[in-house]
Order: structure tokens, then C-alpha cells, then sequence
């Protein structure tokens, strides 16, 4: 199964989106806590190439984007292929 990680805030109702479908498809994920103005959401900010917001997401290291961008893949059926479930 490939290696999530998804850089993520407090509050924020597109984290808890994301978040709820990598756990539905059952797929492991790290978590890191990048609330504004943190570390953490710099170095979110430094890997995606300049994206401010959250949910960042990477797989295996590749930067995929947020929930939405995330979403589009899923219904693109190309999600799982990255995920390493099909």
C-alpha cells in the first residue's frame, strides 16, 4: 500500500472530507497537524510547490493536491491505482 500523507488543520471540513475517504477505502494515511502559521504548513506550503491551503496530500511522495483535487482522481478512477489497491 503506498505511504499518505496529509498535511491538515483544525476545523477544516475539507480535511475531515478527505480524510473520511482515504479511511473508507481503508488505506493507512499520516496526519500532520499544519495549522496556520506553523512549520508544518510551510513546509506543506514548500512541497506543493506554493499551495497555501489545506488538505495537502502526497502519495508515495507525489504531491496530488487537496480534497477536491483528490476527489477528481477518485472519480477519474485513477485514485486507487495510486493508492495501490487495485
Amino acid at each position: 500500500m503506498a505511504n499518505v500523507e496529509i498535511y491538515t488543520q483544525p476545523w477544516c471540513p475539507f480535511c475531515e472530507r478527505a480524510m473520511h475517504v482515504l479511511t473508507t477505502k481503508g488505506v493507512e494515511f499520516h496526519e500532520i497537524d499544519a495549522p496556520h502559521g506553523s512549520a508544518a504548513r510551510q513546509q506543506a506550503r514548500e512541497r506543493s510547490g506554493g499551495r497555501t491551503t489545506v488538505p495537502q496530500i502526497f502519495i508515495d511522495g507525489r504531491h496530488i493536491g487537496g480534497c477536491d483535487d483528490m476527489l477528481a482522481l477518485d472519480r477519474a478512477g485513477k485514485l486507487d491505482a495510486l493508492l495501490g489497491l487495485s
